[in-house]
């Protein structure tokens, strides 16, 4: 089977203080991206600022921005510039008190390629998101690109295996997930590395149950917490897993890095054929999936 190549980045960051501090270093990145032959780079979730869901507050829709904007159109012009195919991630305001988590593609374009919401929405200490982002409305719709069609979900979205699923099944080469994610700096380091095991593991797994090669960018970094509280440890982590779940490159848990990798597009064919998991799925039997439970 003929190989195809696919150079990919992933840019994990800190937060640099400000919106222009931390475009200022996503341009850098991609620039840097290009020159190393990537064609696809993915940004990690809410790479404008901090991680402000760590506590409830209105004053914190400001930050939102309308899609497109000020963000699509700087990223957008790097896109065309430097011929790239970028995964962003984005505060949303679609209208006066209605706001997603929303991920856009851009396709060596400053045009949109497409757009994904998030789903799945958590709620839980120092990962508020219910109070801003309304649950997504465009589906698991992969987004056709240059490069192939992108599955993406969204942090949370990452743990349920029926996103991946249906992504995989409307025809996606790859799936991407811009994410944030951390530890509370209470937790033991025991509790710690079972966390992290099991964030790396279930994406594992949704490569290996759909055949598919998997981008996961997730930030790095202490950020405080603005009401006073822990803080959250984001541990970074971010890798590139290939249909069978091996891993092609993994980043730190603790710095900036740009992860660098190339994907052999062509093996998803190979490892289905081997490993037919969508033929041999019982579609018939399925119908309590959608469900909430079976009582």
């Amino acid at each position: 089977m003929t190989r195809r190549t696919l150079g990919i980045a992933l840019l994990q960051e800190t937060d640099r203080g400000s919106l222009d501090a931390n475009l200022d270093a996503i341009e850098a990145g991609l620039r840097e991206a290009a020159a190393a032959g990537a064609e696809l780079v993915l940004l990690q979730e809410l790479h404008n600022g901090p991680y402000f869901c760590q506590h409830e507050s209105v004053a914190e829709f400001d930050r939102a921005e309308s899609i497109p904007g000020p963000s699509t159109e700087r990223i957008g012009a790097l896109a065309a510039d430097l011929k790239l195919v970028v995964v962003a991630s984005l505060f949303e305001r679609r209208a006066a008190g209605l706001y997603h988590n929303t991920a856009v593609v851009f396709d060596r374009s400053r045009a949109i390629a497409g757009k994904y919401r998030k789903m799945h929405i958590p709620d839980d200490p120092a990962f508020y998101e219910k109070f801003y982002f309304t649950p997504g409305d465009l589906g698991f719709e992969p987004i056709a690109t240059s490069v192939g069609k992108l599955g993406l979900l969204v942090c949370w979205d990452q743990w349920y295996p029926e996103g991946a699923r249906l992504m995989a099944l409307a025809g996606a080469d790859l799936l991407l997930y811009p994410t944030a994610i951390g530890w509370d700096p209470g937790d033991a380091q025991d509790e710690r590395n079972r966390q992290r095991d099991a964030w790396i593991t279930v994406q594992r797994g949704h490569a290996i149950a759909n055949g598919l090669p998997l981008l996961a960018c997730n930030r790095v970094g202490f950020e405080a917490a603005p009401d006073g509280g822990g803080g959250i440890t984001f541990w970074g982590s971010s890798f590139v897993a290939g249909p069978q779940g091996e891993f092609l490159a993994q980043a730190s848990t603790d710095r900036r890095e740009l992860l660098i990798a190339e994907i052999d597009l062509a093996r998803s064919e190979s490892v289905r054929r081997s490993w037919p998991f969508l033929r041999d799925r019982r579609i018939d039997a399925y119908a309590d999936l959608t469900k909430r439970y079976r009582d």
